[in-house]
C-alpha cells in the first residue's frame, strides 16, 4: 500500500514538471517562428497531453480491456471540458479565441456525434477506426495550412532564435512530454490498484480513475499556460486534446486491436450523451464575451462532481440513484441550460445595441444600464 501511494505522488510530481517544460518550450518556439499560441495549443501541446491516453488505450486494447480503453477516451473528454476548463476558469477566467468558436469547437462536436453514430451498432469496426484516422490527417493538414498565415516574429525574438536555443527548447519539450507520459503511467497504475481494492468495475475505473489520471497532463498544462498568460494555448490544448482523443487515440489504437471494439449499452445510454451535451454547451459559454468566466467555470465543475457522484452511485447500485438522476434531469440540468441560453441571449442583445449606438456609448456603459 505504501509503495502504491509513493508511486502516485512520484507520478504527480513528474506531471507537474513535464507540464512546465512543455508550456515553456512550446511558447518559446512559437515566438521564435511567429506561430500563434492557438495553433501550438491545438497541435503540439494537445498531442503531448494526449500521449498518455494513446499509450494506455493501445495497451488496453491489446490486452483485451476494451471497456477500459473506451472509458478512458470518453471519460477523458468529459473531464477535459467539465473539470479542466471549469477548475482553470475559477482560478483565472479564460479568454477564448474566435477561431475556436468558429472552427475547432464545431469540429469537436461533429466528431463526437460521429463517434456516437459508430457506437450505435454496439461495436466500433476496424474501418470506422480507419475513418477516424483519415479525418485526423485531414484535420492536421487544415491546421498546418491555417498556421501558414502566421505573423512575422519580432526583432527581439529573431535575435534569440539561434540553432542552439532552438535545439535546447526542442530537447526540453521532448523531456517534458516524457515526464508527462511516465508521470501519467505511474499515477494511473497506482490509482487503478487502489480502485480495484475498492471493488470498482473496469468501465467505471476507465471513466473515472484512468480518465482523470490521463487527463492530469491537460489539467496541469492548462493551469500552467493560464498562469503564464498563455490563455489561447490553455483553451486550445483542451479542445485539441478532445479532438485528438477521438481521432488519434481511438482511431489509431483501434487499428492495433483484432476484431471490433464492443461498446457497452451504458455508454450509449448515458456517458456518450453526457459528452455530446457538454461539447454542445461549449458554444454558448464560449460565445459570451469570448471567455469562460468564473461562474461558468463553477457550473462546469459542479456538473463534473455530479457526474462522478452518479457513476459511483450507479456502480454501487445505490438506492439513491433514481432520486439523484431525477433531480439532475428535471431540475439541475434545465436550470443550467436556461442560465447559459439567457446569458448568450443577453450578450447578443448587448452587441446589437452596441452596434446601434456606434461610438456614442461603450459596451460597458450599455451593460450598466
Amino acid at each position: 500500500m505504501f509503495t502504491t501511494i509513493l508511486w502516485f505522488f512520484i507520478g504527480l510530481t513528474a506531471l507537474i514538471a513535464g507540464a512546465e517544460l512543455v508550456v515553456r518550450s512550446a511558447s518559446r518556439l512559437a515566438g521564435f517562428f511567429g506561430i500563434s499560441r492557438l495553433i501550438i495549443g491545438l497541435t503540439v501541446v494537445a498531442f503531448g497531453t494526449s500521449a498518455p491516453e494513446l499509450a494506455i488505450s493501445i495497451q488496453a486494447g491489446i490486452d483485451g480491456q476494451t471497456d477500459l480503453m473506451l472509458g478512458n477516451i470518453i471519460g477523458s473528454n468529459i473531464t477535459n471540458i467539465l473539470l479542466i476548463l471549469g477548475l482553470t476558469a475559477i482560478i483565472i477566467p479564460l479568454k477564448v479565441h474566435a477561431n475556436l468558436i468558429r472552427i475547432d469547437v464545431p469540429v469537436m462536436i461533429g466528431i463526437t456525434l460521429l463517434l456516437y453514430a459508430f457506437a450505435w451498432s454496439g461495436a466500433i469496426t476496424f474501418w470506422e477506426c480507419m475513418t477516424l484516422t483519415g479525418l485526423l490527417i485531414v484535420y492536421m493538414y487544415f491546421l498546418l495550412r491555417q498556421s501558414g498565415a502566421v505573423s512575422t516574429p519580432s526583432d527581439r525574438e529573431r535575435k534569440k532564435r539561434t540553432p542552439l536555443s532552438i535545439l535546447l527548447y526542442i530537447v526540453l519539450g521532448i523531456a517534458g512530454f516524457f515526464l508527462l507520459v511516465m508521470g501519467a503511467r505511474w499515477l494511473v497504475q497506482s490509482a487503478v490498484v487502489l480502485a480495484e481494492l475498492a471493488g470498482v468495475s473496469e468501465l467505471v475505473i476507465g471513466l473515472t480513475v484512468v480518465a482523470l489520471g490521463t487527463s492530469l497532463p491537460e489539467v496541469v498544462t492548462t493551469l500552467m499556460a493560464a498562469i503564464k498568460k498563455e490563455r489561447d494555448m490553455a483553451v486550445g490544448s483542451v479542445i485539441g486534446s478532445n479532438i485528438l482523443n477521438i481521432l488519434a487515440v481511438l482511431g489509431v489504437s483501434g487499428l492495433f486491436i483484432p476484431g471490433d471494439i464492443p461498446v457497452q449499452s451504458a455508454l450509449l445510454r448515458f456517458d456518450l450523451l453526457i459528452l455530446i451535451a457538454v461539447s454542445v454547451a461549449c458554444i454558448p459559454i464560449f460565445f459570451t464575451g469570448h471567455k469562460i468566466s468564473r461562474w461558468e467555470g463553477i457550473i462546469f465543475l459542479g456538473f463534473y462532481i455530479s457526474y462522478i457522484f452518479y457513476l459511483f452511485l450507479s456502480s454501487a447500485e445505490h438506492a439513491a440513484l433514481e432520486t439523484f438522476s431525477s433531480v439532475m434531469i428535471l431540475f439541475v440540468i434545465p436550470l443550467a441550460v436556461f442560465t447559459i441560453l439567457f446569458t448568450a441571449g443577453r450578450e447578443w442583445k448587448i452587441r446589437q445595441r452596441f452596434k446601434g449606438f456606434g461610438k456614442a456609448k461603450s459596451k460597458k456603459e450599455i451593460e450598466n444600464e
